[in-house]
């Protein structure tokens, strides 16, 4: 099965699946599942074949830890699991409930361990740069966990290439664990990461891992963009906002209805064109948007394990199917173009047509590889 075609993160020994279990969903309201359905869900994932589960403790104030943990006791799975799980964004209105200092992470660890019904996790990221805490004070935080047993190896999300770039270059020199990935946001809707995080992962042997493939549900083409701008406005927020909202899922299944990161910044010009190409190359390929969004983020270079969020356990096999979809090369050009965006002029002195005519005198140069 597809699942089963493992790999290693990045140039770590850590094996994984292609596609790992995000479990945002797991019991968050509106967007999200109870138990029950969570329960299905995660079934469903390591019945195929998949070992990579992926949490956090700000995912529903706690509570996806909790029936993570679960999840994987009731079934006696820890040793053929890889556990991950995250901190850095608040999780309350605390001064000290968040952020990268050595104080919180501990706690933060801590009560993830606790949640999670284990005495160590494989993988901890850096869930998000809170723009005070040195480098050096990270690494040697990360550095004592790993020392400890507490996690196994670590990695970042959501910061600068450069901090990126400062950790793992002093772990190199100090001969110590430094990190093994990235996960970043990462899909036909946002291909940021191409600038910087990309070619760093290349030169440092980094993973990537990407978070929300299907842009929180816009690549599904689920959306009519006609009822989205006759609806009221959707207001940003962080998926613990949304754990004591109280409301149910409507009907219709809005992702982006409630707390998310992303409120109506994803409903632009650019990205409706970008569903419309989706949905005509899903028409002539035969398959849906979803799998045709998975399929071209799952192929890009350096991306170890793509990050699937679902709602449902029938979700799960419409993913798994997008593991083996290859694009014809017209259809991956044309979602290329429509989804590269406008580059920035630092970047455009860096491509090859730039690169031969304005360095190389006119002469095309490859870098090895």
């Amino acid at each position: 099965m597809p699942l089963n075609d493992y790999r290693t993160l990045g140039r770590s020994g850590l094996v994984i699946s292609p596609l790992a279990l995000g479990t945002m969903t797991f019991g968050t309201a509106r967007w999200g599942q109870g138990e029950e359905a969570s329960r299905d869900i995660f079934h469903t994932y390591v019945d195929a074949g998949g070992n990579f589960v992926d949490t956090a403790d700000v995912y529903s104030g706690g509570r996806s830890e909790e029936m993570v943990g679960t999840f994987i006791k009731e079934r006696r799975l820890r040793d053929e699991i890889v556990l991950a799980t995250k901190s850095g964004f608040a999780t309350g209105k605390g001064l000290l409930t968040g952020g990268n200092g050595s104080k919180h992470i501990h706690a933060s660890l801590d009560g993830s361990l606790r949640r999670l019904r284990t005495d160590h996790v494989d993988l901890l990221w850096l869930h998000v740069w809170d723009s005070v805490t040195p480098a050096e004070e990270l690494l040697e935080t990360m550095l004592a966990l790993v020392r400890s047993g507490k996690i196994r190896y670590w990695g970042v999300s959501n910061a600068p290439a450069w901090l990126v770039a400062k950790l793992a270059t002093l772990a190199a020199v100090r001969g110590v664990p430094g990190p093994i990935a990235l996960q970043y946001f990462y899909s036909l809707a946002n291909r940021d990461i191409e600038d910087e995080h990309v070619p760093l992962a290349g030169e440092f042997g980094l993973g990537i891992q990407p978070w929300s493939p299907l842009a929180y549900g816009l690549l599904t083409g689920k959306y009519d963009r006609a009822a989205v701008e006759a609806s009221a406005p959707r207001a940003a927020g962080l998926p613990r906002d949304s754990a004591a909202d109280g409301g149910i899922r409507s009907d219709d299944d809005k992702r982006l209805d409630g707390a998310n990161p992303f409120g109506d910044s994803l409903f632009t010009e650019r990205n409706w064109a970008i569903v419309d190409t989706l949905r005509r190359v899903a028409g002539e390929a035969g398959e849906t948007p979803a799998r045709i969004a998975l399929a071209w983020v799952a192929g890009r270079p350096g991306v170890c394990s793509t990050l699937m969020g679902v709602s449902r356990a029938q979700q799960v096999a419409d993913n798994i199917a997008a593991v083996d979809l290859a694009l014809s090369a017209e259809h991956r050009a044309a979602l290329d173009e429509i989804s590269q965006g406008e580059r920035r002029m630092l970047y455009s002195l860096f491509t090859p047509a730039l690169r031969r005519n304005a360095v190389f005198g006119g002469n095309a140069v490859h870098a090895w590889r």
